[in-house]
Protein backbone atom coordinates (compact mmCIF):
# COMPACT_ATOMS: atom_id res chain seq x y z
CA UNK A 1 0.00 0.00 0.00
CA UNK A 2 1.51 3.43 -0.94
CA UNK A 3 1.92 6.18 1.36
CA UNK A 4 -0.40 8.77 1.00
CA UNK A 5 0.16 12.52 0.55
CA UNK A 6 -2.00 15.53 1.56
CA UNK A 7 -0.78 18.52 -0.72
CA UNK A 8 -2.08 21.91 0.58
CA UNK A 9 -1.36 24.38 -2.63
CA UNK A 10 -3.10 26.93 -4.16
CA UNK A 11 -1.34 27.60 -7.28
CA UNK A 12 -1.90 24.76 -10.10
CA UNK A 13 2.00 24.77 -11.12
CA UNK A 14 2.89 23.91 -7.81
CA UNK A 15 0.97 21.29 -7.64
CA UNK A 16 1.57 19.61 -10.93
CA UNK A 17 5.46 19.56 -9.99
CA UNK A 18 5.05 18.13 -6.63
CA UNK A 19 2.93 15.79 -8.10
CA UNK A 20 4.74 14.54 -10.65
CA UNK A 21 7.92 14.65 -7.94
CA UNK A 22 5.78 12.48 -5.41
CA UNK A 23 4.04 10.06 -7.63
CA UNK A 24 6.96 9.22 -9.53
CA UNK A 25 8.57 8.42 -5.83
CA UNK A 26 5.66 6.05 -5.32
CA UNK A 27 3.30 8.12 -3.50
CA UNK A 28 -0.06 8.36 -3.68
CA UNK A 29 -1.58 12.11 -3.31
CA UNK A 30 -4.19 13.94 -2.19
CA UNK A 31 -4.67 17.53 -3.29
CA UNK A 32 -6.45 20.71 -1.65
CA UNK A 33 -6.32 24.25 -3.22
CA UNK A 34 -7.62 26.00 0.15
CA UNK A 35 -6.66 25.67 3.59
CA UNK A 36 -10.00 25.07 4.48
CA UNK A 37 -10.19 22.05 2.30
CA UNK A 38 -6.50 21.19 3.13
CA UNK A 39 -8.14 20.51 6.86
CA UNK A 40 -11.49 19.17 5.79
CA UNK A 41 -9.45 16.38 3.70
CA UNK A 42 -7.00 15.72 6.52
CA UNK A 43 -9.95 14.65 8.87
CA UNK A 44 -11.31 12.67 6.22
CA UNK A 45 -8.46 10.67 4.44
CA UNK A 46 -5.77 10.32 7.72
CA UNK A 47 -2.99 10.96 4.77
CA UNK A 48 0.72 9.83 6.13
CA UNK A 49 1.67 13.28 5.79
CA UNK A 50 0.81 16.67 4.88
CA UNK A 51 2.63 19.37 2.49
CA UNK A 52 1.50 22.78 3.38
CA UNK A 53 1.60 26.05 1.41
CA UNK A 54 1.22 29.19 3.76
CA UNK A 55 0.11 32.03 1.48
CA UNK A 56 -3.51 30.93 0.40
CA UNK A 57 -5.93 33.05 0.36
CA UNK A 58 -8.59 32.95 3.09
CA UNK A 59 -7.00 30.42 5.54
CA UNK A 60 -3.35 30.31 5.23
CA UNK A 61 -1.09 27.25 6.00
CA UNK A 62 -0.45 28.69 9.45
CA UNK A 63 -4.11 28.25 10.55
CA UNK A 64 -4.34 25.09 8.47
CA UNK A 65 -1.82 23.95 10.45
CA UNK A 66 -3.20 24.86 13.96
CA UNK A 67 -6.19 23.33 12.89
CA UNK A 68 -4.94 19.83 11.90
CA UNK A 69 -2.87 19.86 15.09
CA UNK A 70 -5.41 20.84 17.51
CA UNK A 71 -7.26 17.53 16.49
CA UNK A 72 -6.13 15.14 18.58
CA UNK A 73 -6.74 12.16 15.55
CA UNK A 74 -4.67 14.00 13.67
CA UNK A 75 -1.78 15.58 15.73
CA UNK A 76 0.35 12.85 14.94
CA UNK A 77 0.59 13.60 11.14
CA UNK A 78 3.99 15.22 9.91
CA UNK A 79 3.11 18.49 8.24
CA UNK A 80 6.25 20.07 6.49
CA UNK A 81 5.41 23.52 5.52
CA UNK A 82 6.69 24.05 1.19
CA UNK A 83 6.93 28.12 0.81
CA UNK A 84 8.26 30.60 -0.81
CA UNK A 85 7.27 32.86 2.25
CA UNK A 86 10.90 32.58 3.28
CA UNK A 87 12.01 35.88 5.71
CA UNK A 88 13.02 35.97 9.03
CA UNK A 89 11.14 34.32 11.37
CA UNK A 90 8.64 32.55 9.11
CA UNK A 91 9.94 28.71 9.78
CA UNK A 92 9.77 29.58 13.72
CA UNK A 93 6.21 31.15 13.06
CA UNK A 94 5.51 27.67 10.78
CA UNK A 95 7.25 25.85 13.53
CA UNK A 96 5.16 27.92 16.48
CA UNK A 97 1.98 26.73 14.10
CA UNK A 98 2.55 22.85 14.70
CA UNK A 99 4.72 22.51 11.48
CA UNK A 100 7.49 19.68 11.79
CA UNK A 101 9.60 20.72 9.67
CA UNK A 102 10.23 23.60 7.13
CA UNK A 103 11.18 24.04 3.04
CA UNK A 104 11.76 26.96 1.63
CA UNK A 105 10.35 27.58 -2.23
CA UNK A 106 12.24 26.88 -4.79
CA UNK A 107 13.54 23.94 -3.38
CA UNK A 108 15.68 21.25 -4.85
CA UNK A 109 13.63 17.65 -4.96
CA UNK A 110 16.32 15.85 -3.46
CA UNK A 111 15.81 17.83 -0.42
CA UNK A 112 12.48 17.61 -0.74
CA UNK A 113 12.21 13.63 -1.11
CA UNK A 114 15.16 13.71 1.66
CA UNK A 115 12.97 15.58 4.28
CA UNK A 116 9.86 13.69 3.54
CA UNK A 117 11.73 10.55 4.09
CA UNK A 118 12.86 11.93 7.51
CA UNK A 119 9.06 11.19 8.24
CA UNK A 120 7.89 8.55 6.08
CA UNK A 121 10.26 6.18 5.59
CA UNK A 122 8.90 3.13 4.24
CA UNK A 123 8.66 1.14 1.40
CA UNK A 124 7.93 4.60 -0.75
CA UNK A 125 11.78 5.12 -0.11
Amino acid sequence: MSQRILVVEDQEDNRRILRDLLTSAGFELIEATTGEEGVRLAELNRPDLILMDVQMPVLDGHEATQRIKAQPELRSIPIIVVTSYALSGDEAKARAAGADAYVAKPFSPRALLATIRRFLPGPAS
